[in-house]
């Protein structure tokens, strides 16, 4: 793990859909969400891991739930930080407009503030963005606080980045949105038919249709052009996918188009309850 020279560390939501591996080299900490199958309630990443939740999502005629942390689950998490020397945190969240995540990391912040034993000033940030978005978000923010930024600092960063966080997604198959009642039996026949593949961005804090493809080679090559659009205005690359096979020929299809390491990560329950197995995207930063 690399080892922060400031006391900020970052915290984040199991939203972020970071590998394990990267969270881990910056210190970053995950509180995770949670999925309910019916009265069965796992805890998203601990209990649950993505391959078993696609398994269950296949045989399942109805969506699961999603369920935003306790607030005791970001306490707990505070408190060990301060334990460990932290005197500041900087949580940045699943977008407030989906989900009840935030309000719970403030309410746990409050807890944290008024405990007089505790020198610890936690800051929370909106990122507006989902899966990778929020993840990008993330590191920069932990490799910032890594290379000694402050927590003034960091926070400005974060604020910076979820106004320039740009998420664009082709879905895979629209069985999802049927499971949830958002498109009809009918149009979704229809659509998987002809296989159309909805193209979505994340504008302001909520998903919405940006146009379709007719085929999956279509959409890729769609997402590809919409990174090319940016004409090099573009950092910290994420790619992000759903249990897809051509994961890795999409990411070569990017190369060209970027020189900088692009982050890979799998899509997991929390955003994946609603796109659907083989949803692929990309997250990035446009420079503005």
């Amino acid at each position: 793990m690399s080892q922060p020279t400031s006391n900020v560390r970052i915290v984040t939501d199991s939203a972020c859909d970071l590998p394990a591996e990267v969270a881990d080299d910056l210190g970053i900490s995950i509180v995770p969400l949670s999925i309910r199958f019916g009265d069965e309630e796992l805890i998203d990443r601990e209990e649950l891991s993505v391959a078993e939740f696609w398994r269950r999502c296949v045989n399942s005629s109805t969506l699961p739930e999603t369920a935003a942390p306790a607030p005791g689950q970001f306490e707990t998490v505070y408190r060990r930080l301060a334990d460990e020397g932290a005197t500041g945190v900087l949580v940045v969240n699943l977008s407030g407009a989906l989900s009840a995540t935030m309000q719970s990391a403030e309410l746990a912040a409050r807890s944290v503030a008024d405990d007089a034993d505790i020198a610890l000033d936690v800051r929370v940030v909106d990122s507006r963005t989902v899966t990778l978005g929020l993840g990008t978000i993330a590191l920069a923010c932990a490799r910032a606080a890594r290379d000694g930024a402050s927590l003034d600092e960091v926070e400005t960063l974060a604020t910076g980045l979820a106004q320039r966080t740009r998420v664009f997604g082709a879905l895979d198959t629209l069985d999802n949105l049927k499971k949830g009642g958002r498109i009809g039996n009918a149009k979704a026949l229809l659509a998987t038919a002809l296989s159309i593949k909805p193209i979505i961005a994340v504008a302001d804090g909520v998903v919405e249709q940006a146009g379709k493809q007719r085929t999956r080679s279509k959409a890729l090559n769609h997402l590809v052009e919409t990174v090319k659009s940016y004409g090099g205005r573009i950092e910290n690359l994420a790619v992000l996918h759903a249990d897809c096979s051509d994961v890795d020929a999409f990411v070569e299809m990017l190369r060209p188009h970027y020189d900088g390491e692009i982050v890979v990560g799998e899509i997991g329950p929390v955003i994946g309850t609603h796109g659907g197995r083989g949803t692929i995207g990309v997250a990035f930063h446009e420079m503005l």
